[in-house]
């Protein structure tokens, strides 16, 4: 059986691409963005990655960091020292710093309820105060949410918004008073 011929077509030139635009595209494919602002600014292009990170004082690869051990069983009486890993010249120890310093920053809570849940939980509240068979009756209850289901909804509202619930539970008692 004969071979398939190979296409001796020969390969124009597209004078229509631009070569460098797409040089451009590829490098910025080929080397990904730096999420982390502190990497970013020390990061040297023209050095590798574990280069980079040995410089900075970060670990390229854990694993030849700290390698995992086997588990040998520990004879009392013997006592054996455990080399720690040899620590390279660190060029950029700034970067360590600033990112401690960033670590050490307290997070910020952001924990919040949607405005649909919100506005369904004080409807539920304004109607029928604390009876939750009577909200898991209501009409309103569109996703037929049972009373245990709507006291934690009420129950995560008063957690993620205390102040917005107080002031909501005292203006619903300054209304009722009004009506009396």
């Amino acid at each position: 059986m004969p071979k398939a011929k190979k296409s001796s077509r020969k390969k124009k030139y597209d004078y229509n691409k631009n070569k460098k635009k797409l040089k451009k595209q590829f490098k910025k494919r080929e080397a990904p963005r730096i999420e982390c602002p502190q990497i970013r600014n020390a990061w040297n292009e023209k050095k590798t990655a574990a280069q980079n990170l040995k410089d900075m004082g970060l670990v390229f690869d854990p694993n030849l960091t700290l390698p995992v051990r086997k588990q040998t069983p520990q004879i009392p009486g013997s006592e054996e020292e455990e080399a720690e890993a040899p620590q390279g010249l660190v060029i950029k120890p700034y970067v360590i710093k600033e990112l401690e310093a960033e670590a050490s920053l307290p997070g910020k809570d952001t924990k919040s309820l949607s405005r649909d849940t919100i506005e369904y939980v004080q409807y539920m509240i304004r109607e029928h105060s604390d009876n939750y068979k009577a909200m898991a009756r209501d009409e309103k209850n569109y996703y037929q949410d049972t009373p245990k289901q709507i006291r934690r909804k009420v129950e995560l509202y008063k957690r993620f918004h205390p102040e917005q619930y107080n002031a909501f539970i005292a203006s619903l008692k300054g209304q009722k008073m009004d009506t009396s």
